[in-house]
């Protein structure tokens, strides 16, 4: 039984980001470079994150329950912050490279576009998050014991999965929604996403109530996908287009002579 919760809830947190990187990005290259320096700059905002929880902790006092929580929120209020602000330094630094690259390039087009950079980047950030927030779940889910056997809550090792997965989700919208806003200089939208992300973290705090946190939180993703959907050049015509199979670019674009 540990075992098939275990591949359950992996499969569920991580199946549809595997699927994304497979079928878009593992067969370029430079978005695997993109991608893994992605996660690279979200582990460093992690790390800083941290550092500043554990010195703050050590001077704080121990006995105090308030105190502690109160460093908790905290602690989760930098880590978001810092994320974002990482989030665009990553943002400036591929503008760069992205410069760099067409100086190089024969052609006159960007060999990745600053949308695709987006979707890419985001991806980075939300593997390496979601790997964070549930390696050592998945871990104790393979036993021993059994969750729920002294009357606490049953549903612990599937509802951190699918919150798992709904944050990785988020963080490649997040990241689409970040980078447009930043083209197109909509500070406004850069708050949405910075206040957005602050709210699913601390929507956590609400567990074990866990319909309290997962409910509001894939509100949030579903209104995300759809912003990152109209960001990334989408619209209603275009999806009717592609769901009824008339798009004659998207079957173009797919089609292999045999």
């Amino acid at each position: 039984m540990t075992v098939a919760v275990f591949f359950g809830c992996t499969f569920i947190a991580f199946g549809p980001a595997v699927a994304l990187f497979l079928f878009t990005i593992a067969r370029d290259p430079l978005r695997v470079i993109f991608l893994i320096a992605g996660a690279f700059f979200w582990l460093v905002s992690l790390l800083l994150s941290s550092l500043v929880w554990f010195i703050t902790v050590q001077i704080s006092n121990k006995n105090s329950a308030s105190q502690q929580r109160g460093l908790l929120i905290f602690g989760v209020v930098l880590s978001v912050l810092l994320q974002e602000a990482f989030r665009y330094g990553y943002y400036r630094l591929l503008k760069k490279a992205n410069e760099g690259l067409l100086a190089l390039s024969q052609e006159d087009t960007m060999p990745i576009s600053m949308r695709q950079l987006a979707y890419v980047s985001g991806l980075g950030f939300g593997f390496m998050s979601g790997a964070f927030s549930v390696v050592n779940i998945l871990s104790d889910s393979l036993g021993p014991g059994t969750v729920g056997i002294h009357g606490d809550p049953q549903h612990y090792f599937i509802s951190s999965a699918f919150m798992t997965l709904a944050i990785i989700l988020l963080h490649m919208f997040w990241g689409v929604v970040f980078f447009e806003s930043c083209e197109r200089q909509r500070w406004w939208a850069l708050g949405a996403v910075v206040i957005s992300h602050l709210v699913v973290s601390c929507l956590t705090f609400v567990n074990p109530h866990y319909q309290g946190s997962l409910i509001p939180t894939y509100i949030i993703l579903s209104v995300m996908a759809a912003w990152a959907y109209l960001c990334a050049g989408g619209s209603l015509r275009n999806l009717k287009l592609c769901l009824t199979c008339k798009d004659k670019d998207f079957l173009l674009a797919n089609h292999r002579p045999r």
